[in-house]
C-alpha cells in the first residue's frame, strides 16, 4: 500500500504565500485590480497548480484580472523557481472563486428573510 504523500499540500500552501506576496507588492500590470488568493490546488506529479482567486469589482473588472494573470502566469512561475527550489516549478493556471459572492447573496437573502418575518 503506497503512503499517501502531503508535499502537494505543502507545496501548494508555499505557492498561495508567494502568489499573494507577488500580488501584493511587485504588480505592474493595470488590469490586475484587487485580487485575493483563495486557495491553490497542485497536481500530484507538482506539474500544474490551480490557483483559485477572489477579485473585487464588476464582471468586466473580473475578467480583466484574470487576463492579467494569465499573461503574468509565466513571470510568476519564473519567481516560484526561484524562491521554492523545486525541480520543476509548476504551470499555473488561475481561476475565478466565487465563494466569497455566493455566500454575500446568501448573507442578503437571509436578512430580507428576516425582515420581512419581522
Amino acid at each position: 500500500m503506497k503512503r499517501r504523500s502531503h508535499r502537494p499540500e505543502r507545496v501548494s500552501e508555499l505557492i498561495r504565500q508567494a502568489v499573494g506576496a507577488f500580488l501584493t507588492g511587485d504588480v505592474r500590470d493595470p488590469r490586475i485590480g484587487f485580487v485575493t488568493v483563495t486557495g491553490v490546488e497542485v497536481s500530484p506529479d507538482l506539474s500544474h497548480a490551480n490557483v483559485r482567486v477572489s477579485v473585487m469589482g464588476t464582471d468586466e473588472e473580473k475578467a480583466r484580472s484574470l487576463e492579467g494573470l494569465g499573461s503574468a502566469a509565466r513571470f510568476l512561475r519564473a519567481q516560484l523557481s526561484k524562491a521554492l527550489q523545486l525541480r520543476t516549478s509548476p504551470e499555473l493556471h488561475f481561476h475565478l472563486d466565487k465563494g466569497l459572492e455566493h455566500a454575500q447573496h446568501i448573507d442578503r437573502v437571509l436578512k430580507q428573510l428576516k425582515e420581512s418575518d419581522d
